[in-house]
C-alpha cells in the first residue's frame, strides 16, 4: 500500500498492548491503523511468554517421570527428544497466532501496514511508502534482549530469547548469563530436559523478589542439578561454536552453548521521536495518563517504562482506550500489578514485598502468613514446599508474596483486593472449594484475624458472658 492515510488512531507496534488498543478501539467505532515492522503478536507470542512456558511444560513432563516413587509409580529415565520439544513450542505459537494475526485485525476493520514506522512530524508517521496522519498515536514497540558489551562477545555465537527457539539440537552444557526470571526459567526447563546448566549472575539470582521466597526456588533448582553462581561479573567470553567459555572474577565456566538473559532494552531507535516532539531517554517519558510530551502521542507497555510484562501492556492498553475513545482521564497505577516466575515452585508477587512494606509502613505493618504444608490439597499432591505471606496495613493488603505450586494463579486474588481497596475481612469471607490450593488465600486472611479472635482477652470475656447468660 502506498500513499496517504488519515485515521483516528495509529498503533505503532502489534504486540499484546498494541493489539489490545486496536481491537477495543475499532470495535467501538474508531478508525485504526496498525503498523508493525516485524511479527504480529510481538515478543510475547513469538519469543517470550508463550514459547518459554511451552518449553517449561515439556520439562515438567520429563521431570514427572523421575518423581513417581512417592506416588507408587516406578521411577523412569525420560527419553527426551529435544527437537520434538521445540516442535511443541512452535505448535503452541501457531495455535495462538491466529488471534494476533493480520488477517483477524483486517477482518475487524483495521488497516495493517507491515513496515517500520518513523515520525515525520508531530502528527504523521511514515511506514514504507505510506504516510499515516492520525488524531492520536500509541507507541507500543516493546523491547528486545539487551546485549551487554562483554569483551569477546562479537566473535562468539550466542543465544537470546529470540534465537533460542531455533536450536536444532539439545545443548549438552548450557551457560546462562543472567539470573533473572528468564534465565532461571530456562535453566530449569533445560536441566529437566537433560542438559547440564550453569547460571552466572553478577549480583543475586532473582534479586528483585522476596529473598525468602526466591531462596526456595533457587534451592529447588540446585537440587535438580543447576549450578547457580552469584556475585560473578562476566569479564570476557571466548571460544567457538560448540565450545564456549565465560571468564568471571569467581572463575571460568565452560559449556557448549551460551544464552544471554541480562535484561531488555526498549525498541525506540527507528521512531525518530524528536520529529514528533516526544521526550524520551531509555524509555518514552509519559505522565500518569500515559501521554507523552506531545499530547497526541501515548506510549504503553515496555515503551512507557515500568514493569516489563505482557499483562502490563494489556492493562495500559485498557487505560489508553478509555482516553482515546471516550475522552476519560484514566490513569495507570502500579500497586496492583502482579508478576510471576513460572519455575517449579512458582514465585509470584503483587504490591509491596515485605522489605518494601516495612520501609513504608514501619510498625503499622502486619504480615499474615500461611504455609503450603497446612493445605490438604498440597499434602495430597506432595506440593507442600512454599508459603503465602500478605503485607497488611490498616486492615488492607498492600502486598502479597506467594511461592509454591500455582502461585501465579493464586496471586490474582490479591491483585483484585489491592486494586479495589478490599479489606482482609473480604478475603476471610470468601469460600473456596475443598480441597484446593485456593484455600491458601483464605487461610492467610484467617491468619491475620486469628490473634484478634483467639488471643484477645476481651473476646474471651464476651464469649464467656454469652455462654453463661444466653438462653
Amino acid at each position: 500500500m502506498a500513499g496517504r492515510i488519515k485515521t483516528d488512531i495509529c498503533m505503532i507496534g502489534a504486540g499484546s498492548g498494541g493489539l489490545s488498543v486496536a481491537a477495543g478501539a475499532i470495535q467501538m467505532g474508531a478508525k485504526v491503523v496498525i503498523i508493525e515492522g516485524h511479527l504480529m503478536g510481538g515478543d510475547c507470542l513469538n519469543y517470550g511468554c508463550v514459547p518459554s512456558k511451552a518449553l517449561l511444560a515439556a520439562g515438567k513432563h520429563a521431570h514427572a517421570l523421575r518423581e513417581g516413587p512417592p506416588f507408587g509409580v516406578a521411577e523412569a529415565t525420560p527419553q527426551v527428544d529435544y527437537l520434538a520439544a521445540m516442535a511443541h513450542v512452535r505448535a503452541s505459537i501457531e495455535a495462538i497466532a491466529p488471534v494476533d494475526s493480520q488477517e483477524r485485525f483486517e477482518k475487524l476493520g483495521c488497516t495493517v501496514l507491515r513496515d517500520w514506522a518513523s515520525f515525520i512530524s508531530n502528527r504523521e508517521v511514515q511506514a514504507g511508502d505510506t504516510v499515516v496522519e492520525a488524531r492520536r498515536f500509541v507507541i507500543a514497540t516493546g523491547s528486545s534482549p539487551l546485549i551487554p558489551p562483554i569483551p569477546g562477545l562479537d566473535d562468539l555465537p550466542y543465544l537470546t530469547n529470540e534465537t533460542l527457539w531455533d536450536l536444532q539440537e539439545k545443548p549438552d552444557q548450557l551457560l546462562i548469563v543472567g539470573g533473572g526470571p528468564i534465565g532461571i526459567e530456562m535453566a530449569q526447563a533445560h536441566v529437566r530436559l537433560g542438559c547440564k546448566v550453569t547460571v552466572i549472575e553478577g549480583a543475586k539470582a532473582l534479586g528483585k523478589d522476596d529473598p525468602e521466597a526466591s531462596a526456595l526456588v533457587l534451592k529447588r533448582l540446585r537440587a535438580e542439578g543447576v549450578e547457580i553462581v552469584e556475585g560473578a561479573q562476566v569479564e570476557q567470553v571466548s571460544g567457538k561454536p560448540g565450545a564456549v567459555a565465560v571468564e568471571t572474577g569467581a572463575g571460568r565456566y565452560e559449556g557448549t552453548h551460551l544464552l544471554l538473559a541480562v535484561g531488555r532494552k526498549v525498541n525506540l531507535e527507528r521512531l525518530d521521536l524528536r520529529r514528533a516532539g516526544v521526550k524520551y531517554g531509555k524509555v518514552v517519558e509519559v505522565d500518569a495518563r500515559l501521554r507523552t510530551s506531545n499530547k497526541r502521542v501515548y506510549a504503553i507497555g515496555d515503551a512507557a517504562g515500568g514493569p516489563q510484562f505482557t499483562h502490563v501492556a494489556g492493562y495500559h492498553g485498557g487505560v489508553v482506550v478509555r482516553a482515546l475513545c471516550f475522552g476519560l482521564p484514566a490513569k495507570a497505577g502500579t500497586a496492583h500489578i502482579p508478576w510471576a516466575t513460572y519455575t517449579d515452585p512458582e514465585l509470584a508477587q503483587v504490591g509491596l514485598t515485605e522489605a518494601q512494606a516495612r520501609h513504608e509502613y514501619g510498625g503499622r505493618l502486619e504480615v499474615a502468613r500461611f504455609d503450603y504444608a497446612g493445605n490438604d490439597r498440597a499434602v495430597a499432591e506432595r506440593q507442600t514446599e512454599g508459603f503465602i505471606k500478605v503485607m497488611v496495613a490498616g486492615g488492607r493488603p498492600v502486598g502479597a508474596t506467594i511461592v509454591g505450586a500455582q502461585a501465579g494463579d493464586l496471586v490474582s486474588l490479591w491483585s483484585l483486593a489491592i486494586a479495589n481497596r478490599l479489606k482482609m475481612s473480604a478475603i476471610a469471607a470468601m469460600v473456596a472449594p475443598y480441597p484446593t490450593l485456593g484455600e491458601l488465600n483464605k487461610r492467610a486472611a484467617g491468619a491475620y484475624f486469628s490473634p484478634r479472635l483467639f488471643e484477645n482477652p476481651a473476646v474471651k470475656r464476651v464469649v464467656g458472658f454469652v455462654q453463661r447468660w444466653l438462653p
